[in-house]
């Protein structure tokens, strides 16, 4: 296993490359009450090593969540199938808004699979994305919307 720390130049890297978003549920790390973490997308665990492509900003809902899982239910197909990796898939091709961009919509196998697993839609992030929306801060202006949107 892999035992190597992430140093702050990552860090910095990653907080960056991420636009202050957590990387699954897009929430912004300027309105949480907690720290974020950068997180080991192929986990430690399972051979994943600590350096850039295997790195991803995770809000500690989400970090908890996923703690070592790859893979998930998709309750449509009934398949075990990957979570969403934020390093090889666009967030837009797998991810989605409902009308009033309180829920998120898994718009694949891996996205049905990857909020479900990681709870994408908690009560807590549902009623923070509500508030965010009335004060125009939801959903973020980074480049998971610009690429959505186009």
């Amino acid at each position: 296993m892999n035992d190597k720390r992430v140093s702050a130049k990552q860090r910095r890297t990653i907080v960056e490359r991420a636009e202050g978003c957590c990387e699954y549920c897009l929430s912004q790390a300027r309105f949480a009450t907690h720290s974020f973490s950068v997180e080991h997308i192929m986990p430690r665990s399972r051979g994943g090593k600590t350096e850039l492509a295997n790195l991803a900003l995770a809000c500690p809902g989400c970090n908890g969540h996923k703690h070592t899982k790859t893979g998930a239910l998709d309750s449509v197909s009934g398949e075990i199938v990957p979570l969403f990796h934020p390093r090889r898939h666009k967030w837009r091709d797998h991810f989605g808004w409902s009308e009033d961009f309180t829920l998120m919509v898994g718009l694949t196998s891996t996205g049905r699979a990857t909020i479900e697993a990681l709870q994408l839609n908690r009560e807590g992030l549902v009623n923070l994305r509500k508030v965010l929306y009335e004060m125009g801060e939801h959903p973020p202006g980074n480049k998971f919307q610009e690429e959505r949107k186009k």
